[in-house]
């Protein structure tokens, strides 16, 4: 992720009032308090995934609110979730108190006002979705101001998971991957709190379809390493093969297809685009995770009908 901001080099009598000016020029119109500016911590962490930003933030105690004077400049339309991994935040908003840790996340809105009582020294993440986008994902009349999450189990811990492999290892993947990426994320956590309204349990199937988007996300990161197998998907994954392979079965594919066909429509991207015309044949194919030439042209040729060389050759005409 790319380093925004960080308190690390400043001098520490500095270090409160660089970070209120942070927060307010990184995030939104907002007024931030610390009781003890002369102890200061923090740092910003970024990555983009299409409509989503992913944040990996360090904060102090402090007290962070929104008013409506702020909302008359209106600078942002969106939703926050915020998945704490240390310490403890109350989220103040709409008559309600959320009290949010690192087993409860809490989705609020940046368009109505709120507050955040920051205990202690915090580290979260926090994820920012356009409010139109997101709140198409629910029934009209189910669609959230504010809300917690349990992230400890079922589909709340698998939300939790996405998102920390996005933070960790998806910066570095193609924008267009990243974009898809993010549009999942948010079918994810759109089914996650309208599960929650409910509170109850989610069907076995739904579980199942929001792990597997969990495990195609990891793939995707790890889908050009030759040394890929079954084993090492389910240890990344932290499931059994049984049930890696049980997910895929939603798929009408086995995982090893899946994984194949994926690598070949990576290495079709690749040949249509210009920025990988010095690449040869067989370097797209290692790039992409075959470990033979030979068996990337056959499989290439069998997926699509034609051969990778002819692509090439079209592409650069």
């Amino acid at each position: 992720m790319e380093l925004i901001f960080s308190t690390e080099s400043l001098a520490q009598a500095k270090r409160y009032a660089a970070w209120r000016d942070a927060i307010c020029d990184v995030y939104v119109h907002v007024d931030v308090h610390a009781e003890d500016q002369s102890n200061y911590d923090g740092f910003i962490r970024e990555a983009q995934f299409g409509a989503v930003t992913v944040t990996d933030i360090l904060l102090s105690h402090q007290q962070i609110s929104r008013r409506r004077s702020h909302l008359a400049k209106l600078d942002k339309d969106c939703y926050y979730v915020q998945f704490i991994q240390t310490g403890n935040i109350n989220v103040l908003q709409s008559g309600s108190t959320l009290s949010t840790n690192a087993g409860t996340g809490a989705l609020f809105c940046a368009s109505e006002p709120y507050d955040l009582q920051c205990l202690g020294k915090i580290r979260s993440y926090y994820l920012e979705m356009p409010r139109e986008v997101f709140a198409s994902r629910f029934a009209k009349d189910r669609i959230p101001v504010s809300a917690t999450l349990s992230t400890g189990r079922g589909l709340g811990r698998i939300a939790v998971e996405f998102c920390s492999m996005l933070a960790s290892q998806g910066a570095s993947l193609d924008g267009s991957v990243r974009a898809r990426l993010g549009e999942e994320l948010m079918d994810v956590l759109a089914l996650a709190f309208d599960s929650a309204q409910d509170d109850e349990p989610l069907s076995d199937h739904s579980l199942q379809k929001a792990r597997l988007r969990s495990v195609k996300a990891w793939l995707e990161d790890h889908l050009c390493d030759p040394a890929l197998t079954v084993e090492a998907i389910a240890k990344g994954n932290a499931i059994s093969l049984r049930y890696l392979h049980s997910l895929f079965t939603l798929e009408g594919t086995s995982v090893s297809n899946w994984v194949w066909n994926r690598r070949l429509e990576r290495s079709y991207d690749m040949l249509l685009n210009s920025n990988h015309d010095a690449y040869s044949l067989t370097e797209i194919a290692y790039r992409v995770g075959f470990s033979s030439s030979s068996h990337f042209s056959t499989a290439f040729r069998r997926k699509f009908g034609v051969r990778p060389s002819d692509v090439k050759r079209a592409n650069s005409v």
